[in-house]
């Protein structure tokens, strides 16, 4: 387990130290994108001779997060590292001058990062904590020239309608989880009853969003605003994948109504985003309607009970699609623009470009040997072999005629046209990139037959699937050779050229509202903010006022007291040098007299009347005083 867990750790180790260090971000990228791919693959070959491995992370209460390699998380993990690895390749020319190269490397390698964990994931919790980090990883990278008119409007636009769908999985999880009691992806797929029919709808929701299905459609051609390597990386193996591999580890446990409405939204997602793609007038925004249109045939591969053959074909066209937008990079990259005017006759200007960008998209139309022919061919003789083969063969047929209309017509408008091109910066590394994932686009036909043992499956064939599948390719690579876009499409170009968007598509239906109600909320927020800042600031003044007064108010009762302490003290020495002395001599002279009054009780006869004699005497001698004077 510990050599699969590279395969998240490569990447990431490399996300943090670019981040980090800010410098060396090319080879530090590379070198976690090495490690990746080189732990995918030996993971896939311990798998193929039998190996399953799971482990526990710490998570939450009684709720571990879980790690497993199985054949599934195997294939899916080695397809996305191998891609990372030739896109991040082709970027070292891309990129190369670019000044935010090292926020560039960063947000792709964390992005691959996140992807590994999303197929690794064991339980739903860890699922979905990948699955928000690839949501985030993607706005940062469709927005990555930010400074740009209407690139953030599109990278928003992206980000709120894959976010509004996205609430079907937290849902569906919710509902899941609390009925089986474990967060266990393998636990809770023997879970039955009508709430798994309810819990599949939501899936499908969510997995629509991601995967860019109808109603969902439109939001892929928007993400075209980030670099070449973002779109090819995106709309290959990873981001627009996830909703494909949600279906793929939930399929035992979505019910047949459920995988019938899978199927039918896959189908008309092929059809409707293949005329989209005839309608263009921009390469990657063909590229991009494309992505949505073969996104379609895995989901109509799940629908019609082919778990192998939408893997297949998911595999195979991780290698066509980034071939054919590497390819479109090249061209763009020549002529500053991907519009069709601006690329007429470019692919005769770059010959060995265009010469992988024709091999990826015959592929892609399902021309033999190619690997597009084997895993369309699964995918149809799937929809044949359904019991639902009425409404899903049809579809899956129209699809593919309509993928060789759009190769076709892209083909001829890029090689008929004024030959133009001069030396341009980068093209070595740009040439190995597109060059290995075509060749993986030519030749991964034959892995079907060990992936289908791996997988232990069966891959959908037979010769009636082999015949229609090739006529429907050559029907179309003919008419889009011979017939322009409106002889093709007719009254259909104009909705088709917006991707059939109903009211100015899900962006005025779901988004402009979202977005009108976050400024709402926003503007609310700040004035409750602003509101509680005034709040604060009062109280602080009130608090400031009294905090005044009861310093006055300490100040005065200190004042109080010494003053009280001066008193007492004054009256303290007052009471001990005065009245505490003039009765201590009153005492004394009292005490005095008492003491001579006693001395005339002696108790003599003769000495009581000699003192009554003198008594008289002194008496007598003042009445005759007062006596004279009245006279």
């Amino acid at each position: 387990m510990s050599i699969a867990i590279l395969a998240i750790l490569g990447p990431l180790a490399a996300a943090g130290l670019i981040a980090s260090l800010r410098r060396t971000a090319e080879p530090l990228a590379m070198l976690g994108a090495v490690v990746s791919t080189i732990a995918a693959l030996v993971t896939l070959l311990r798998v193929a001779g039998g190996a399953r491995y799971s482990v526990l992370l710490p998570g939450l209460p009684d709720l571990p997060l879980r790690l497993i390699v199985d054949p599934l998380s195997a294939v899916l993990s080695a397809a996305i590292a191998i891609v990372s690895f030739f896109v991040l390749l082709y970027a070292l020319g891309y990129m190369r001058g670019d000044g935010g190269r090292a926020r560039f490397y960063a947000e792709m390698s964390f992005f691959a990062a996140a992807m590994q964990t999303l197929v690794f994931a064991g339980d739903w919790v860890l699922l979905l904590a990948a699955w928000e980090l690839i949501g985030l990883s993607s706005y940062l990278l469709i927005g990555y020239y930010h400074e740009q008119p209407g690139v953030p409007a599109a990278a928003s636009r992206a980000f709120l309608t894959t976010r509004s769908a996205d609430l079907g999985l937290y849902l569906g999880v919710f509902l899941l989880v609390s009925r089986v009691g474990t967060t266990e992806i393998a636990a809770t797929l023997d879970a039955g009853g009508t709430a798994t029919t309810v819990v599949g709808l939501l899936f499908l929701l969510a997995a629509a969003g991601k995967s860019a299905q109808a109603p969902f459609q439109g939001w892929l051609a928007d993400a075209m605003a980030g670099p070449t390597p973002v779109s090819a990386l995106l709309h290959s193996a990873t981001l627009v994948a996830a909703g494909v591999v949600l279906l793929a580890r939930a399929f035992p446990l979505l019910p047949p109504g459920v995988l019938l409405l899978v199927g039918i939204v896959g189908g008309a997602t092929a059809a409707l985003s293949g005329l989209a793609a005839i309608a263009q007038r921009d390469l990657k925004r063909l590229l991009a309607a494309s992505t949505s249109s073969q996104l379609g045939f895995m989901f109509l591969a799940l629908g019609a009970g082919s778990v192998v053959a939408a893997v297949f074909h998911l595999v195979t066209h991780a290698a066509m699609k980034s071939a054919l937008f590497l390819g479109a990079g090249i061209f763009q990259h020549d002529r500053h623009g991907a519009g069709f005017d601006e690329l007429a006759g470019a692919g005769r200007g770059r010959r060995f470009a265009f010469a992988g960008f024709t091999l990826a998209g015959l592929a892609l139309a399902g021309v033999p040997p190619l690997a597009g022919f084997w895993s369309k061919d699964a995918v149809v003789a799937g929809a044949l072999r359904s019991q639902y083969a009425w409404v899903l063969a049809p579809l899956a047929l129209v699809g593919t005629l309509l993928t060789g209309a759009y190769v076709a017509r892209a083909l001829r408008l890029l090689w008929y046209g004024e030959e133009r091109g001069g030396p341009a910066k980068g093209l070595g590394s740009m040439g190995v990139g597109l060059t290995g994932l075509a060749l993986l686009a030519a030749l991964l036909g034959v892995a079907a037959d060990p992936l289908a043992r791996l997988l232990d499956n069966e891959l959908p064939e037979g010769l009636l699937a082999v015949v229609l599948n090739l006529l429907a390719a050559l029907v179309g690579l003919s008419a889009g050779r011979l017939l322009s876009a409106d002889r093709l499409l007719g009254r259909v170009r104009a909705p088709a050229e917006v991707n059939f968007r109903v009211a100015g598509g899900f962006a005025d239906i779901m988004v402009r509202p979202a977005l009108s109600l976050a400024y709402a909320i926003d503007g609310l927020d700040r004035s409750i903010q602003a509101g509680a800042l005034n709040a604060g600031r009062g109280t602080l003044a009130a608090a400031s006022a009294v905090w005044a007064a009861d310093e006055f108010l300490h100040s005065a009762v200190r004042g109080a007291g010494s003053l009280g302490l001066v008193l007492a003290g004054a009256s303290r020495r007052a009471d001990e040098r005065g009245i505490d002395v003039l009765i201590a001599g009153l005492v004394r002279r009292t005490r005095r007299l008492g003491g001579r009054a006693r001395r005339l009780q002696t108790g003599l006869v003769h000495r009581e009347l000699a003192l009554a004699a003198g008594g008289v005497a002194a008496l007598l001698v003042l009445v005759f005083v007062v006596t004279l004077s009245l006279r």
